[in-house]
């Protein structure tokens, strides 16, 4: 059994095309390392990570694993890593399991700890369209819980396409406002979509106003599994406690107080 977990996903807040060719050559040109080396050792399975967006719908409407890939240029390389990945176990007769995950979120992760150092500086704005409205739904999964979701799928050894996510979709200004309340941030500032545009630019709100809707219920149902941390309140609880431990943006002095 062999397992390709790598990214190189930028953790700016505005990211330029230059910024992604790492993650482009690790999601296509890498991915045939751990194909062939699959093959080659005689391994039954190959279990790559994905991402569920690459299937969002336009509209923001809710997708599962039979959902369409978008026409997004910025997801045709996990696309093509996908592609890379079951073709390669179609020559050499060896099973692929795509796991494509929803945002990734923990106290040791890149992009959290960057969302949490932008709230409490507040600079992570909520972005909004006319109306005031900010209607977007996010779909994470803490690492912890991804882990132990590519654990199962490593063990069961079988074909197929899931997503993995926790039980808990969230709007996406419910999620930024709860992080900055555990952590003693002020509220975000509310941001109209065109000024958003012209500070961080057009594939940063694109990315960030875009719903994520959808479900782990096949994986749940194809291998008996089911997240730790059900929804993002749950991961919240860990992730800001081990902040805390750590005295990371200086909640340890915080709680003393």
């Amino acid at each position: 059994m062999v397992i390709h977990a790598a990214t190189a996903i930028p953790v700016s807040s505005k990211p330029a095309p230059k910024d992604w060719e790492m993650n482009n050559r690790i999601r296509v040109d890498v991915t045939r390392a751990p194909a062939e080396a699959t093959a080659r050792a005689g391994a039954k399975t190959l279990v790559v990570q994905s991402i569920t967006w690459i299937a969002r719908p336009a509209d923001g409407s809710a997708f599962d694993e039979d959902s369409p890939v978008n026409s997004d240029p910025s997801i045709r390389s996990t696309a093509d890593m996908e592609t890379v990945a079951r073709e390669a176990g179609g020559r050499s007769g060896f099973r692929t399991a795509v796991l494509r995950c929803g945002s990734f979120h923990a106290a040791d992760a890149g992009h959290t700890r960057a969302i949490g150092t932008q709230l409490a500086a507040r600079k992570l704005p909520i972005i909004v369209f006319k109306g005031g409205k900010s209607d977007a739904v996010w779909s994470f999964v803490h690492a912890d819980d991804a882990a132990s979701a590519f654990v199962a799928a490593a063990e069961a050894g079988r074909s197929g396409l899931w997503h993995v996510t926790d039980n808990e979709p969230v709007l996406s200004e419910e999620y930024l406002c709860e992080l900055a309340k555990r952590i003693g941030a002020p509220e975000p500032r509310r941001v109209p979509a065109w000024l958003a545009k012209w500070i961080a630019g057009q594939s940063a709100v694109n990315f960030r106003t875009t719903s994520t809707r959808t479900s782990n219920a096949r994986f749940r149902r194809d291998f008996g599994w089911s997240p730790k941390f059900s929804g993002y309140r749950e991961a919240f609880y860990e992730i800001v406690a081990a902040w805390r431990a750590e005295n990371f943006l200086g909640l340890g002095r915080k709680a003393a107080a």
